[in-house]
């Protein structure tokens, strides 16, 4: 059964691999979208999934990973591999100096407190000249999809690679644990302040990057777009859709729901909009655990599985 599994992901990664060389421009660009969705969903995962603190404060690390790469390129004529390492520095130093203080609140507490970075970090960019302030910055160009896409494909699976290894490390059962209670955890002897965080750093790292491989495919960057708070919430959305605390369960979820988005963005706009606010009173009333959960446990007791969700969730 392993075995199968083992040859089944090898086989989607050839498949995956292989887009930009039997596939159209738009499949590609679709693809370099889906898959950095992919990329901050697993790394919200991270800290929302594992660690159980619902963090709003992600964009901001890919606000500062965008920002790392443009001003490395624009500003001061360096290479795009040494912006990525400029903007993930950045996003660590964020993170250590902001999860130290933040991450002593817990629940709806915590979720405000980051809820309140994106705008926060807006207004104090839009105000640096280095970078760009509300004008923003153009980069130059690179028209090669193709690079962008494996680029892309490369960081979510040395993503979900660090999840797994997540599922199997004394620093991973930590995060659960924290999960799971947090003051039980900590007489168990788990130091749970340096635990949360660095996986509030570990997720930072992986958005940072994200959002450094977008800034040079699209060439342009401005503070509302870089910290826009509204792709937190479908990080979020995709890992709880596809099952936040798995593996797979945020790439499934952020793939499907972009697929359907595009769908429906094309077909009838109007829908589009209203599309992932369905998608979360789905999520949270008829499989709370996500789609890996649903799936699983659906064989077992069929019809039952939503049923009793609606039971232990409604309104």
């Amino acid at each position: 059964m392993r075995g199968l599994r083992i040859a089944l992901i090898v086989i989607a990664l050839v498949i995956l691999a292989g887009v930009p060389w039997f596939g159209s421009d738009v499949l590609v660009q679709f693809g370099i979208n889906a898959l950095l969705l992919a990329v901050l969903a697993q790394g919200w995962n991270i800290i929302g999934g594992y660690a159980g603190y619902a963090s709003f404060g992600n964009s901001v690390f890919y606000g500062l990973g965008s920002y790392g790469v443009a001003i490395a390129m624009v500003q001061w004529h360096l290479p795009f591999g040494v912006g990525m390492v400029f903007g993930v520095v950045l996003a660590v130093i964020f993170a250590v100096l902001l999860g130290l203080p933040v991450l002593r609140l817990r629940g709806h507490y915590f979720a405000i407190a980051t809820l309140a970075l994106s705008q926060v970090m807006t207004a104090i960019v839009s105000n640096i000249s280095v970078a760009g302030q509300n004008i923003g910055l153009v980069l130059p160009p690179l028209n090669n999809d193709p690079l962008f896409y494996e680029l892309s494909l490369g960081l979510l699976v040395i993503t979900t690679l660090t999840i797994f290894w997540l599922t199997r490390s004394r620093f991973g059962f930590g995060l659960i644990a924290i999960r799971e209670n947090e003051e039980g955890a900590a007489v168990m002897g788990v130091n749970t302040t340096l635990y949360k965080v660095l996986a509030f750093a570990l997720s930072g790292v992986f958005s940072a990057l994200a959002g450094g491989i977008h800034t040079y495919w699209i060439t342009f960057l401005d503070p509302v777009s870089a910290f826009d708070i509204s792709l937190n919430v479908k990080m979020i959305i995709m890992a709880v859709f596809g099952g936040a605390g798995t593996i797979f369960g945020p790439i499934v979820g952020a793939l499907s729901l972009s697929a359907i988005s595009e769908i429906l963005s094309s077909e009838v706009t109007s829908i589009a909009g209203l599309f992932f606010g369905i998608v979360i009173v789905v999520a949270v009333v008829l499989m709370p655990r996500g789609l890996a959960d649903m799936l699983r446990r659906f064989r077992k007791v069929g019809w039952r599985y939503f049923i009793e969700n609606i039971r232990s969730h409604r309104l």
